[in-house]
């Protein structure tokens, strides 16, 4: 198996994802489905002689203590790619993710213009959220790309592994490796607070230490942007709060209600059409309205918050949802995989577009 091939094969099908797995052929994912490349079956020993082949004596050090390693393999010509190997059945396996060489803009993924806002801010706590595969890296990507463009400043980054690799513009950007340049996110964040950050990028927001030292960051001073796997901005405001001990969860109440600037959440549908997919957002700003909701336990109220408050350009998923489907560009099925309030939401496309669907 000539894992370079594969890679190769990877990109030219645009696929996001190669997985390599024992007793089944090399499976790609494209457009969100996954797909196989062809049926040859790999074999445990060809498969781990494959894997073994592209690590360092460090990794396979690393992989064969730890039993997981995530790192980022760049070959030459070639894009690069997120790579997690890992054990199923006693079998060395490995799921690739493809990141593009070039960094997007913005404009180029069509993003909310509040996003723009986000990024342009000068301190505070901006949180991408979603699934796994949702895209937060990119947006984040475009998010540090808008900043390195237009401010003279010190961005840090910490990351696991890093994906999009940013040349200083206007901005000086520092790119850390968590277990190759740091050994973890909190240690990374507690250092780089004496690095002279303006903006401090967290890759994730993983445990108790990191998200407390997040919140600090933006605190004093710093723009800080992160992501988190939650689903919607209620709940990521909650996950935040909850990972607390009960006595310390007013005071980060307090914390989150002031330093708080947005939430992202995001989700990747097919296109109607049948190639590629499309970008659905809930987006939530931090007003006086949200803040006070967030300070006085009334988390519940947020969704009610972020669809009365258009004029600051918050809509939540199924607002974003039902924009999608009425220009047609997802279809009626793959809107109602992701609709938090399904009887709402069909009595509202029934009213407008009673045969559309």
């Amino acid at each position: 198996m000539d894992l370079k091939e594969l890679l190769k094969v990877t990109i030219s099908r645009n696929a996001s994802d190669l997985h390599l797995t024992e007793n089944s052929p090399p499976v790609l994912r494209v457009d969100g489905k996954l797909m196989l490349i062809d049926h040859r079956v790999l074999v445990r020993d060809e498969l781990k002689k494959s894997i073994y082949g592209m690590l360092t004596d460090a990794q396979k050090e690393k992989f064969e203590r730890d039993r997981e390693l995530d790192f980022s393999l760049a070959l030459e010509g070639l894009e690069r790619f997120r790579v997690n190997v890992h054990i199923q059945k006693g079998s060395v396996e490995a799921a690739f993710r493809r990141i593009p060489l070039f960094v997007p803009s913005i404009e180029d993924l069509a993003l909310p213009p509040v996003i723009a806002d986000f990024a342009r801010r000068p301190d505070g706590l901006v949180l991408i959220t979603g699934p796994t595969g949702s895209g937060k890296t990119t947006t984040l990507a475009a998010m540090i790309d808008l900043i390195n463009r237009e401010r003279s400043c010190m961005v840090i980054a910490i990351e696991d592994p890093i994906e999009y690799v940013h040349r200083n513009k206007k901005a000086v950007i520092k790119q850390r490796e968590v277990y190759s340049d740091t050994l973890s996110f909190a240690e990374a964040l507690k250092r780089c607070l004496r690095q002279d950050p303006d903006v401090i990028i967290v890759g994730e927001m993983r445990d108790l230490e990191t998200i407390s030292t997040t919140l600090t960051a933006a605190e004093t001073g710093h723009l800080v942007l992160a992501t988190l796997h939650t689903p919607d901005a209620a709940q990521t405001i909650e996950r935040i709060i909850d990972v607390f001990p009960a006595h310390q969860q007013q005071q980060v109440r307090l914390q989150l209600s002031a330093c708080l600037q947005g939430v992202v959440c995001q989700r990747l549908l097919p296109r109607a059409e049948g190639e590629g997919r499309i970008l659905a957002t809930e987006i939530l700003v931090a007003t006086s309205a949200v803040r006070n909701l967030i300070r006085e336990k009334m988390v519940e109220q947020i969704p009610t918050a972020i669809q009365t408050g258009s004029q600051y350009g918050m809509h939540t998923m199924d607002a974003c949802l039902r924009d999608l489907f009425e220009q047609g560009l997802i279809t009626f099925e793959d809107a109602m995989t992701q609709v938090k309030n399904v009887e709402e939401f069909q009595h509202m496309l029934e009213r407008k577009h009673p045969k559309k669907h």
